[in-house]
């Protein structure tokens, strides 16, 4: 009897979980081990305490290509593109990493400048063009920055916006408090649902990325519906935890995608983008 008969066999008979747990040994440990070790890696090598940056997997970002094609109905090429830029962009970047090395909150902050899914936000404000993106959670200000420099591209091809960045934190958002991004940024402090509510503008794109309970997140949503601009975009940071963007598109009468990222060579599982249009 050759070995793939033998192994037939025994998948058969009561001898088989015994048979086969030393290959699901070997996988377990396999994996556990590439954990471990991306895991201590990271606690030797990083500063970071939360928000953590890393690059996505070449898969994982080809997908997050194929979401902002879908949901911006522009064409896959394009949004390509779009990511080209951002890479090229070597002023932000060189900015980015100045400011952080500068800044007071530089012991929790690593050095390198890593994008991950924000590459999706600034090809989804290239493609849609808005005129006013509002967005609640600034932190250190990397995503503002991203969200600028996506707005003065499209300020140079005639098609002006602004980015009103909403946080509770007084010291949020150093990064993005330099000319030319600062230009296009209007920082508010202050409690997002109150800020939401005192909004004189329309909004034609809202990303939620501050308070990540599910209470909190659907009343932000509440709130920004009676200010959006018609064909409005609705954007979530926190779609991989609840599904109060997707419950809201519904009531609302929206289309709904979910994209989750995939990290390259981090511990975290990743984060992802809810979108509502």
């Amino acid at each position: 009897m050759n070995r793939t008969r033998l192994r037939r066999a025994i998948a058969r008979t009561p001898l088989a979980p015994v048979a086969a747990f030393p290959r699901r040994l070997h996988r377990v440990a396999r994996h556990d081990a590439s954990v471990i070790g991306s895991s201590v890696r990271w606690l030797f090598t990083s500063r970071e305490h939360h928000n953590y940056t890393y690059e996505l997997t070449r898969l994982s970002r080809e997908h997050l290509a194929w979401f902002v094609s879908v949901t911006c109905a522009v064409p896959v090429a394009t949004v390509r593109g779009y990511f080209a830029e951002l890479d090229n962009d070597d002023v932000l970047r060189d900015h980015i990493a100045a400011a952080t090395a500068a800044s007071a909150r530089r012991g929790l902050a690593d050095k390198q400048v890593r994008y991950a899914r924000r590459i999706g936000w600034y090809a989804i404000v290239r493609a849609k063009r808005p005129m006013h993106v509002v967005e609640t959670g600034v932190d250190k200000g990397l995503g503002t920055c991203v969200i600028a420099a996506a707005l003065l591209r499209n300020t140079a091809e005639g098609s002006p916006g602004t980015v009103t960045s909403l946080d509770i934190n007084p010291e949020a958002g150093y990064l993005a408090r330099s000319a030319p991004w600062s230009e296009v940024v209007d920082l508010v402090i202050g409690d997002s649902i109150a800020s939401i509510g005192a909004l004189d503008r329309k909004v034609d794109m809202f990303l939620h990325d501050s308070n990540h309970s599910t209470a909190h997140e659907r009343r932000e949503f509440q709130a920004v519906e009676p200010k959006l601009a018609p064909g409005g975009l609705l954007l979530t940071d926190n779609v991989t935890m609840t599904n109060v963007l997707a419950e809201h598109a519904e009531r609302t009468g929206r289309r709904f995608l979910a994209y989750r990222e995939t990290p390259a060579k981090h511990w975290y599982v990743g984060d992802g983008i809810g979108l509502a249009w």
